[in-house]
């Protein structure tokens, strides 16, 4: 990926993030996804009181992706910031196990998750390196 698709998938996930609904636990994640043609789409978190029901900003800009016809991906950026408790300070917001195991039906080993805490300070991992191993139904684990 290259250095203007990463500053626009930091920039887009910054600002979905402001659209996310948390308020239950007041950790609004937004995530922006790059497809192969160099389509994004964003997603955000959406709790809901019954807390298995809410969907995490991956897997909603997945699935808004998706439901567009794509099905081919290169990076996703995460982004999170915890409203209701600044003494926790900034982490870099990584997606969750659900969310890994849903990468890889989609995406190859090379697929690159970007974590960032603003748009200069970030970190890049492989998929292959936060899923070792991932179950795969038909074909083979990476």
């Amino acid at each position: 990926m290259n250095d203007l698709d990463r500053d626009k998938l930091i920039e887009a996930a910054f600002e979905v993030q402001k659209n996310a609904y948390a308020p239950y636990s007041g950790f609004y994640v937004g995530a922006a996804l790059l497809t192969e043609d160099g389509t994004v789409f964003t997603g955000t978190n959406v709790e809901n009181s019954s807390f298995p029901v809410g969907v995490c900003a991956e897997r909603s800009a997945f699935a808004a992706a998706v439901s567009s016809g794509h099905r081919k991906f290169t990076a996703i950026c995460v982004t999170g910031e915890r409203k209701n408790n600044p003494l926790l300070g900034s982490n870099y917001c990584m997606p969750c196990g659900m969310c890994r195991q849903f990468m890889t039906e989609f995406c190859d080993q090379n697929f690159e998750i970007i974590s960032a805490k603003s748009k200069t300070d970030y970190q890049i991992n492989k998929l292959s390196t936060l899923m070792p191993g991932a179950f795969m139904f038909f074909g083979t684990t990476f």
